[in-house]
């Protein structure tokens, strides 16, 4: 298959319309439908049902959009490294992260990293933990950025240390008097908003102190948790290091106390799978080596 041919079908996936599709790769309409169909015949597949205004993608034309975008993904991230190795610049570095670990690796590890190879450049890959490791488990990245709890199944794993939970509410939400932290049954019947991959533990472990947690609402990133709380719409639970993601003076934090409701974030990597050199110098400045030159 061509991968500029696959370009063209995924844009087409993407408007849903020829016409649209066209307009946005510069071409005419005609050559973008013959080199439909050409893809077509050469895979003896239909890939799109053509209606009156737009285009509807077969199962097949499904299939294929999800494998293109691996596969146009992996070839110009390919040419990018071999075009910074011409210039010589030394690599790219393909990262998924977590929205609730950005603190983390924005702290002095990736610091330390940029000072010591000024040369490397990055993409990143944001989403959920799920996200990330399926980027890991089809090559699209080489480390992820995660927070625990996860399935460490088929992976090798470097973790940060420990941190709290907080509570995160509006000022005018705030019932402690000033207090910095707050006990775990302060948070009893109280509507509270959280990362939905933190609802096991933080239901068990609200049950455990005698009452049922009240999850106003639950979702899959750490700052949509921040901008609810800073509406006044709940009490929001976050990692003490996602608390900055939203700089807000009306935003306050108080620590949880529990032992239970603490949480870290690791760098993941495939077990038995190449990693470059500059992925393996990056993985030494996040255990806080002294990194090998």
């Amino acid at each position: 298959m061509d991968i500029r041919r696959l370009k063209y079908f995924l844009a087409i996936a993407e408007e849903g319309q020829i016409t649209s599709a066209a307009r946005r790769l510069n071409m005419a309409q005609p050559p973008l439908s013959q080199q439909l169909k050409l893809l077509e015949d050469e895979l003896g597949l239909k890939l799109v049902e053509r209606g009156p205004r737009s285009i509807r993608l077969t199962e097949a034309g499904m299939l294929l959009r999800d494998r293109a975008e691996q596969i146009v993904e992996l070839a110009d991230s390919t040419a990018r490294e071999l075009g910074d190795y011409a210039r010589g610049v030394q690599g790219t570095l393909s990262i998924g992260t977590v929205s609730s670990s950005a603190a983390a690796l924005l702290e002095e590890r990736l610091m330390l990293f940029h000072r010591l190879h000024a040369g490397a450049r990055f993409e990143l890959h944001e989403g959920n933990t799920f996200r990330v490791l399926d980027l890991l488990a089809k090559g699209i990245v080489e480390i992820g950025i995660i927070r625990m709890p996860f399935n460490g199944a088929g992976l090798e794993c470097v973790y940060t240390s420990d941190e709290p939970m907080v509570a995160v509410m509006s000022a005018q939400h705030d019932w402690t008097g000033g207090a910095d932290s707050i006990a775990l049954e302060e948070l009893r019947g109280r509507p509270l908003i959280l990362y939905r991959r933190f609802e096991p533990l933080i239901r068990e472990t609200c049950l455990e102190h005698g009452f049922e947690p009240d999850f106003f609402c639950m979702n899959d990133d750490a700052r949509t948790t921040l901008l609810w709380a800073n509406a006044g719409l709940g009490i929001g639970i976050v990692p003490e290091s996602a608390f900055g993601l939203l700089r807000s003076d009306n935003l306050v934090c108080k620590e949880i106390r529990s032992e239970a409701l603490r949480t870290r974030v690791a760098a993941v990597w495939m077990k038995d799978k190449y990693l470059s050199a500059l992925a393996r110098k990056f993985i030494e400045c996040f255990r806080g080596e002294e990194p090998s030159l």
